[in-house]
């Protein structure tokens, strides 16, 4: 969810690369924000994002798949270059970035941050983190004494840390905006706060992006896979926690992303 001027915009993911991209994009965001915060909660904060990031990287050779991805979108863009439609100098920038990036990831050795994966003292912690209050003071007293040292020191930690995250972030962040910028959002009316589209599978839709008003009373639920996708718009939760989808015809933009 993303808030744009006097709108709000919801997105859903229609794979799984997206939807990783997405998630890493937030964590990229989250730490970004509390890495200057001279708190000890906000060293928790970035470090609790910097630990989700090694987490995601773990499961998965996402250099290669994000090495695919940038690939895919340069082969794509390239095929635009005669058309006369097409802004030539914003092409020509955003295949050199596309470019730089990947050259920039090739000559990265070995997988992302692997030499935060055998840090003793962020393992500790990760640990930690699946047991509620698990990073409590008496259960890390190294995290606790890492936390009391001075603010100029943890936040030079956390920025190298991050750092390994340098590139990818780039690239993450790069393809997350061409897929946005791929699709014009339209208006459409969900009729009883419901609304169905179904895909064309010989070009699949990767992201779902729709655009509410923020006066809108009701919020928007999407779900879908390949072939369809729904947007619900439902009422926010009353005194009791119930939540329910609205009766009344909702206006709105949508956009499926797909490049």
């Amino acid at each position: 969810m993303r808030p744009v001027n006097e709108a709000i915009i919801y997105e859903q993911p229609l794979n799984e690369r997206i939807r990783t991209f997405l998630r890493l994009e937030f964590l990229f965001s989250q730490a970004a924000r509390h890495l200057h915060d001279d708190s000890q909660w906000g060293s928790r904060n970035t470090l609790a994002s910097l630990l989700d990031m090694l987490s995601i990287f773990g499961r998965t050779d996402l250099k290669t798949e994000v090495l695919k991805e940038l690939e895919r979108h340069a082969a794509a863009l390239g095929r635009l270059a005669s058309n006369p439609d097409v802004d030539g100098n914003r092409l020509r920038k955003t295949l050199e970035e596309l470019n730089a990036l990947g050259k920039k990831l090739h000559a990265s050795s070995g997988p992302i941050a692997s030499d935060l994966k055998t840090n003793e003292f962020l393992s500790g912690i990760q640990q930690r983190l699946a047991i509620p209050g698990g990073t409590c003071d008496f259960d890390l007293p190294g995290f606790h004494f890492w936390l009391q040292q001075p603010a100029p020191q943890r936040t030079r930690d956390l920025a190298g840390w991050l750092k390994r995250f340098e590139v990818v972030a780039s690239a993450i962040q790069l393809i997350l905006r061409l897929v946005r910028e791929s699709a014009v959002l339209k208006p459409v009316i969900a009729e009883g706060g419901f609304f169905q589209k179904t895909l064309d599978a010989s070009h699949p839709c990767q992201l779902v992006r729709v655009k509410v008003a923020r006066d809108v009373p009701y919020y928007a639920e999407i779900s879908g896979g390949r072939h369809r996708f729904t947007v619900r718009f439902l009422r926010a939760a009353d005194s009791e926690g119930h939540v329910r989808q609205t009766n009344e015809s909702v206006a709105f933009q949508l956009g499926c992303c797909a490049i």
